[in-house]
């Protein structure tokens, strides 16, 4: 197997035909295919179920798309790391955060890291999820994450960010949308717009500050993005609960007010425990100089970059 036939595989994923992925490929559909038929002779499997009209992948060739690419992914890094070294900058700094941090923190972040590691190129890879950027930290997809503790899984250590309070985004109209503050019982009857990721951090706090006051939260709409929740609340679908920062949005139509129970999120920064990059430690001591992360205390659990966990 070579690196080519990765390549042509997620070309003919992507496209699901090997005419379209040969034009981008630069290429004679011929020799594509053929390669294609070598991968597969290669991995022992079918990756795809080819008709006269169309391409599907297989469920090995599913399976296989996924490390395809986490693989290109890790190749490009590396020449990127290679290209920076030899031209004279220190490496690549590769920073995953979620949609509201993106907004609120990663110009602060993006600022330090430029002023205290000029040598440095980052690489940003905005708007992913918690579990997203858990797993990218885990498969050497992005090197720190700005995301949203309890971190699931293992090797990773962490630093407080902030903590944030909860508020209520409402439609102009409203009847809640002229009040000074809102307590969570009085969403009681409401319809909630939420994250559509089950395994959403910020909705799991939602849930669980709801079930305190009382009620279970009624949900009516899902959607992706923060961007699509406001256009939704906006539309009159629903109300919704979000971190503070949400108000770095400015969506036409949406009202932002202050929830008057004692509920919040944290925002912190995560790294793979033991990353012997050198880059790292320095960003984190920067960043910890420049009052980004909350002091540690006897409380908080972290792993220095570098250190085994």
């Amino acid at each position: 197997m070579e690196l080519r036939h990765l390549q042509y595989f997620v070309a003919v994923a992507e496209t699901r035909h090997f005419g379209q992925a040969a034009e981008r490929l630069h290429m004679a559909q011929s020799p594509l295919s053929h390669a294609i038929r070598q991968l597969e002779a290669s991995v022992g499997a079918v990756l795809f179920e080819r008709t006269t009209r169309r391409v599907d992948l297989t469920a090995a060739g599913e399976a296989f798309l996924h490390d395809a690419r986490r693989i290109l992914d890790a190749v490009d890094a590396a020449r990127m790391r290679v290209d920076l070294v030899g031209s004279g900058h220190e490496g690549l700094l590769r920073v995953g955060a979620t949609g509201l941090a993106t907004l609120r923190h990663l110009p602060r972040l993006a600022r330090v890291a430029t002023r205290e590691l000029p040598g440095v190129v980052l690489q940003f890879h905005p708007d992913l999820l918690t579990p997203d950027q858990e797993l990218a930290l885990a498969e050497d997809r992005i090197d720190v994450a700005v995301l949203r503790p309890p971190l699931r899984r293992q090797g990773l250590g962490s630093r407080l960010i902030s903590r944030e309070r909860l508020v209520l985004a409402a439609d102009a109209e409203h009847p809640l949308a002229g009040a000074g503050s809102v307590p969570l019982a009085a969403l009681r009857d409401q319809d909630f717009v939420l994250y559509s990721r089950p395994d959403s951090v910020v909705n799991a706090a939602v849930t669980h500050a709801c079930l305190s006051a009382g009620f279970l939260p009624r949900r009516a709409h899902e959607a992706a993005e923060v961007s699509i929740v406001l256009t939704l609340v906006a539309a009159g679908l629903g109300v919704a609960v979000l971190p503070e920062s949400v108000q770095a949005l400015s969506v036409e139509g949406v009202r932002f007010l202050p929830i008057e129970d004692d509920v919040s999120v944290d925002l912190a920064l995560a790294w793979r425990a033991g990353d012997p990059s050198p880059v790292l430690p320095r960003l984190v001591e920067a960043l910890e100089a420049d009052g980004f992360l909350v002091p540690p205390t006897p409380m908080t659990t972290s792993t220095p970059p570098g250190e085994p966990r």
